[in-house]
Protein backbone atom coordinates (compact mmCIF):
# COMPACT_ATOMS: atom_id res chain seq x y z
CA UNK A 1 0.00 0.00 0.00
CA UNK A 2 1.15 3.44 -1.06
CA UNK A 3 1.30 6.32 1.35
CA UNK A 4 -1.55 7.80 -0.87
CA UNK A 5 -3.83 5.07 0.82
CA UNK A 6 -2.45 5.13 4.35
CA UNK A 7 -5.17 6.56 5.80
CA UNK A 8 -7.37 4.24 4.58
CA UNK A 9 -5.65 0.95 7.17
CA UNK A 10 -7.82 2.59 10.31
CA UNK A 11 -10.89 2.18 8.80
CA UNK A 12 -13.44 -0.38 10.05
CA UNK A 13 -16.40 0.39 8.20
CA UNK A 14 -17.71 1.08 5.00
CA UNK A 15 -20.89 2.26 4.11
CA UNK A 16 -22.05 1.59 0.53
CA UNK A 17 -24.24 2.55 -1.50
CA UNK A 18 -26.07 0.36 -3.59
CA UNK A 19 -27.49 1.71 -6.69
CA UNK A 20 -25.12 2.66 -9.20
CA UNK A 21 -21.91 1.47 -6.68
CA UNK A 22 -22.89 -2.03 -6.05
CA UNK A 23 -24.98 -2.98 -8.60
CA UNK A 24 -27.19 -1.65 -11.21
CA UNK A 25 -30.63 -2.42 -11.91
CA UNK A 26 -30.45 -6.29 -11.34
CA UNK A 27 -26.85 -6.72 -12.55
CA UNK A 28 -24.24 -6.59 -9.87
CA UNK A 29 -21.03 -4.45 -10.76
CA UNK A 30 -18.21 -6.25 -12.20
CA UNK A 31 -15.98 -6.80 -8.59
CA UNK A 32 -18.45 -6.01 -6.05
CA UNK A 33 -18.11 -9.40 -4.31
CA UNK A 34 -14.58 -9.50 -4.48
CA UNK A 35 -14.85 -5.97 -2.71
CA UNK A 36 -16.71 -7.60 0.22
CA UNK A 37 -14.47 -10.69 0.33
CA UNK A 38 -11.47 -8.50 0.46
CA UNK A 39 -13.24 -6.35 3.77
CA UNK A 40 -13.60 -9.85 5.54
CA UNK A 41 -10.05 -10.83 4.95
CA UNK A 42 -8.76 -7.56 6.04
CA UNK A 43 -10.70 -7.63 9.21
CA UNK A 44 -13.02 -4.79 7.97
CA UNK A 45 -16.65 -4.57 7.90
CA UNK A 46 -19.26 -2.95 5.64
CA UNK A 47 -22.89 -1.57 5.60
CA UNK A 48 -25.45 -1.40 2.72
CA UNK A 49 -26.77 2.13 3.06
CA UNK A 50 -29.13 3.29 0.33
CA UNK A 51 -31.16 6.60 -0.32
CA UNK A 52 -33.69 4.52 -2.43
CA UNK A 53 -37.05 4.66 -0.25
CA UNK A 54 -39.02 3.01 -2.65
CA UNK A 55 -38.17 -0.47 -0.94
CA UNK A 56 -36.97 -2.14 2.20
CA UNK A 57 -34.24 -3.28 4.05
CA UNK A 58 -35.93 -7.17 3.49
CA UNK A 59 -36.54 -6.16 -0.41
CA UNK A 60 -32.84 -5.29 -1.05
CA UNK A 61 -31.78 -8.70 0.75
CA UNK A 62 -33.83 -10.66 -1.26
CA UNK A 63 -32.35 -8.64 -4.48
CA UNK A 64 -28.87 -8.87 -3.01
CA UNK A 65 -29.41 -12.98 -2.69
CA UNK A 66 -30.46 -13.16 -6.63
CA UNK A 67 -27.83 -11.82 -7.27
CA UNK A 68 -26.04 -14.17 -5.69
CA UNK A 69 -24.52 -11.54 -2.62
CA UNK A 70 -26.63 -13.14 0.66
CA UNK A 71 -26.44 -10.87 3.39
CA UNK A 72 -27.87 -10.66 6.61
CA UNK A 73 -31.30 -7.48 6.40
CA UNK A 74 -29.25 -6.13 9.96
CA UNK A 75 -26.52 -5.30 7.13
CA UNK A 76 -28.78 -2.77 5.08
CA UNK A 77 -30.44 0.56 5.96
CA UNK A 78 -32.07 2.75 3.56
CA UNK A 79 -33.34 6.60 3.52
CA UNK A 80 -37.08 5.54 4.95
CA UNK A 81 -35.28 4.10 7.97
CA UNK A 82 -33.65 7.40 8.84
CA UNK A 83 -37.28 9.00 8.46
CA UNK A 84 -39.21 6.45 10.04
CA UNK A 85 -36.79 7.20 13.49
CA UNK A 86 -36.78 10.75 12.81
CA UNK A 87 -40.49 11.05 13.09
CA UNK A 88 -40.74 8.46 16.29
CA UNK A 89 -37.85 10.68 18.05
CA UNK A 90 -39.49 13.75 17.10
CA UNK A 91 -43.24 13.44 15.82
CA UNK A 92 -44.20 10.55 17.36
CA UNK A 93 -47.88 11.29 18.19
CA UNK A 94 -48.21 13.21 14.87
CA UNK A 95 -50.08 11.72 12.02
CA UNK A 96 -47.93 11.37 8.80
CA UNK A 97 -49.48 11.59 5.04
CA UNK A 98 -46.91 9.45 3.21
CA UNK A 99 -46.24 9.23 -0.58
CA UNK A 100 -44.69 6.14 -1.53
CA UNK A 101 -45.12 2.90 -2.23
CA UNK A 102 -46.75 -0.12 -0.33
CA UNK A 103 -43.70 -1.37 0.80
CA UNK A 104 -42.50 1.28 2.55
CA UNK A 105 -46.02 2.03 3.64
CA UNK A 106 -45.54 -1.27 5.77
CA UNK A 107 -42.91 -0.22 6.72
CA UNK A 108 -44.11 2.67 8.16
CA UNK A 109 -47.32 1.25 9.68
CA UNK A 110 -45.33 -1.89 11.43
CA UNK A 111 -42.53 0.26 12.76
CA UNK A 112 -45.67 2.94 15.11
CA UNK A 113 -45.88 5.52 12.21
CA UNK A 114 -50.12 6.84 12.81
CA UNK A 115 -50.96 7.25 8.97
CA UNK A 116 -53.48 9.22 7.55
CA UNK A 117 -55.20 10.11 4.18
CA UNK A 118 -56.49 13.46 5.30
CA UNK A 119 -55.71 15.95 7.45
CA UNK A 120 -52.21 15.16 8.68
CA UNK A 121 -49.98 16.68 10.78
CA UNK A 122 -46.78 15.85 8.23
CA UNK A 123 -46.50 15.45 4.60
CA UNK A 124 -43.86 12.78 3.66
CA UNK A 125 -42.25 12.35 0.36
CA UNK A 126 -40.48 9.50 -0.62
CA UNK A 127 -39.08 8.07 -3.99
CA UNK A 128 -42.57 7.02 -5.27
CA UNK A 129 -42.36 4.31 -8.36
CA UNK A 130 -46.81 4.00 -7.95
CA UNK A 131 -46.49 8.22 -7.64
CA UNK A 132 -50.00 9.32 -9.29
CA UNK A 133 -51.74 12.52 -9.58
CA UNK A 134 -53.84 12.34 -7.05
CA UNK A 135 -51.00 11.74 -4.19
CA UNK A 136 -48.97 14.83 -5.76
CA UNK A 137 -52.36 16.78 -5.51
CA UNK A 138 -53.31 15.76 -2.10
CA UNK A 139 -49.50 16.55 -0.66
CA UNK A 140 -49.64 19.78 -2.22
CA UNK A 141 -53.16 20.29 -0.49
CA UNK A 142 -52.00 19.51 2.59
CA UNK A 143 -48.65 20.94 3.00
CA UNK A 144 -50.55 24.69 1.86
CA UNK A 145 -53.01 23.72 4.46
CA UNK A 146 -50.20 23.72 7.51
CA UNK A 147 -48.51 19.81 7.35
CA UNK A 148 -44.96 20.20 7.97
CA UNK A 149 -42.75 18.73 4.44
CA UNK A 150 -40.37 16.13 5.23
CA UNK A 151 -38.68 14.06 2.75
CA UNK A 152 -36.70 10.81 2.93
CA UNK A 153 -33.46 11.77 0.79
CA UNK A 154 -32.96 14.39 -1.77
CA UNK A 155 -31.69 12.49 -4.79
CA UNK A 156 -32.63 13.95 -8.60
CA UNK A 157 -32.45 10.75 -10.11
CA UNK A 158 -31.66 6.96 -9.74
CA UNK A 159 -29.55 5.17 -11.86
CA UNK A 160 -30.67 1.53 -13.85
CA UNK A 161 -29.32 -0.74 -15.92
CA UNK A 162 -30.98 1.72 -19.01
CA UNK A 163 -30.22 4.81 -17.88
CA UNK A 164 -31.95 7.49 -14.85
CA UNK A 165 -35.11 7.78 -13.84
CA UNK A 166 -36.79 10.48 -11.57
CA UNK A 167 -36.21 10.24 -8.06
CA UNK A 168 -37.47 11.88 -4.49
CA UNK A 169 -35.84 15.34 -5.39
CA UNK A 170 -37.14 15.30 -8.78
CA UNK A 171 -40.93 14.89 -7.07
CA UNK A 172 -39.98 17.11 -4.28
CA UNK A 173 -39.58 19.82 -6.71
CA UNK A 174 -42.84 19.13 -7.97
CA UNK A 175 -44.34 19.84 -4.89
CA UNK A 176 -42.07 23.23 -3.74
CA UNK A 177 -43.04 24.30 -7.02
CA UNK A 178 -46.29 24.61 -6.51
CA UNK A 179 -46.51 24.79 -2.74
CA UNK A 180 -43.70 27.07 -2.59
CA UNK A 181 -42.35 25.41 0.76
CA UNK A 182 -39.12 23.35 0.76
CA UNK A 183 -39.17 19.77 2.31
CA UNK A 184 -36.58 18.62 5.43
CA UNK A 185 -34.31 16.31 2.99
CA UNK A 186 -33.40 13.32 5.57
CA UNK A 187 -31.01 10.57 4.15
CA UNK A 188 -27.98 11.27 3.07
CA UNK A 189 -26.09 13.42 3.12
CA UNK A 190 -27.60 14.85 6.64
CA UNK A 191 -26.56 14.21 10.14
CA UNK A 192 -29.15 12.01 11.06
CA UNK A 193 -28.41 9.06 8.79
CA UNK A 194 -24.64 9.49 10.18
CA UNK A 195 -26.30 9.44 13.64
CA UNK A 196 -28.44 6.24 13.06
CA UNK A 197 -25.42 4.45 11.06
CA UNK A 198 -23.21 5.08 14.29
CA UNK A 199 -26.09 3.60 16.70
CA UNK A 200 -26.57 0.38 15.23
CA UNK A 201 -22.72 -0.10 14.39
CA UNK A 202 -21.33 1.27 17.77
CA UNK A 203 -18.35 3.05 15.37
CA UNK A 204 -16.91 6.75 15.42
CA UNK A 205 -16.61 9.08 12.44
CA UNK A 206 -13.03 8.40 12.44
CA UNK A 207 -13.74 4.44 11.85
CA UNK A 208 -16.19 5.10 9.15
CA UNK A 209 -15.69 5.22 5.11
CA UNK A 210 -18.64 6.36 3.12
CA UNK A 211 -18.19 4.62 -0.68
CA UNK A 212 -20.69 5.71 -3.41
CA UNK A 213 -21.30 7.05 -6.69
CA UNK A 214 -22.98 10.81 -6.22
CA UNK A 215 -21.19 14.26 -4.89
CA UNK A 216 -24.19 15.54 -3.38
CA UNK A 217 -25.27 12.60 -1.61
CA UNK A 218 -22.39 10.35 -0.53
CA UNK A 219 -19.50 11.98 -0.90
CA UNK A 220 -21.25 15.13 0.81
CA UNK A 221 -22.47 13.10 4.03
CA UNK A 222 -18.40 12.09 4.32
CA UNK A 223 -17.49 15.87 3.98
CA UNK A 224 -20.26 17.55 6.00
CA UNK A 225 -19.86 15.24 8.92
CA UNK A 226 -15.74 15.33 8.79
CA UNK A 227 -15.48 11.47 7.59
CA UNK A 228 -13.41 9.50 4.59
CA UNK A 229 -15.49 10.10 1.67
CA UNK A 230 -14.18 7.66 -1.26
CA UNK A 231 -16.52 8.08 -4.86
CA UNK A 232 -16.62 5.71 -7.77
CA UNK A 233 -17.52 5.95 -11.16
CA UNK A 234 -19.51 3.59 -11.95
CA UNK A 235 -22.68 5.47 -11.38
CA UNK A 236 -24.16 9.31 -11.92
CA UNK A 237 -20.72 10.99 -11.43
CA UNK A 238 -18.00 11.42 -13.82
CA UNK A 239 -14.56 13.31 -13.75
CA UNK A 240 -16.27 15.83 -15.47
CA UNK A 241 -18.74 16.49 -13.18
CA UNK A 242 -16.21 16.34 -9.87
CA UNK A 243 -14.11 18.98 -11.77
CA UNK A 244 -16.80 21.18 -11.91
CA UNK A 245 -18.32 20.39 -8.12
CA UNK A 246 -17.50 21.98 -4.83
CA UNK A 247 -18.19 18.66 -3.19
CA UNK A 248 -14.27 17.03 -3.44
CA UNK A 249 -14.11 13.45 -1.98
CA UNK A 250 -10.99 11.86 -0.20
CA UNK A 251 -10.13 9.35 -2.77
CA UNK A 252 -11.38 8.50 -6.31
CA UNK A 253 -11.76 4.85 -8.15
CA UNK A 254 -13.15 3.60 -11.17
CA UNK A 255 -14.65 0.96 -9.14
CA UNK A 256 -15.12 -1.02 -5.93
CA UNK A 257 -12.99 -3.41 -7.47
CA UNK A 258 -10.20 -1.02 -7.57
CA UNK A 259 -10.54 0.06 -4.51
CA UNK A 260 -10.31 -3.33 -3.33
CA UNK A 261 -6.81 -3.51 -4.57
CA UNK A 262 -5.41 -0.97 -2.39
CA UNK A 263 -6.95 -2.01 0.58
Amino acid sequence: MTDKYLELKKKKLFVLDMDGTFYLGSKLIDGSLGFLEKLHNTGRDFLFFTNNSSRTSEFYKDKLAGMGCFVEEAKIATSGDVTIKYLLENYAQSSVYLVGTDLLRDSFVNSGVRLVDDKPDIVVMSFDTTLTYEKVSCACSFIRAGALFLATHMDLNCPTEDGFIPDCGAMCAMVEASTGAKPKYLGKPFAETVEMIKLITGMENEELVFVGDRLYTDIATAVNNGITGILVLTGETSLRNLEMSDVKPDFVFDSLEALAQVL
